[in-house]
């Protein structure tokens, strides 16, 4: 436990920053498997829609920090590979 009253709030927000972070994180992957499982299925404008929503959250970890912008590439390269194999 910390002695001083600053570095108790520190914890406090480092905590917050934490739980947030970790539903951010959450919220990529859940999105990012969602397109998988569109694409698994077959359907073509599911998969598109769920693209949509996979690259925008995408996007929006790597500009708040939440991973690297490269990592981010690497991520939406990937899924646009997948799409595109569904779409022929």
């Amino acid at each position: 436990m910390p002695n001083i009253k600053s570095a108790s709030k520190r914890v406090l927000l480092s905590q917050e920053r934490n739980s947030r972070n970790r539903a951010a994180r959450s919220a990529l992957r859940t999105n990012i498997k969602k397109l998988d499982s569109a694409i698994a299925s077959g359907d073509a404008a599911a998969a598109r829609e769920a693209y949509t929503v996979a690259v925008s959250t995408v996007d929006r970890a790597a500009s708040k920090g939440l991973i690297h912008k490269n990592n981010a590439a690497r991520k939406k390269s990937s899924l646009t590979l997948k799409l595109a194999a569904v779409a022929k």
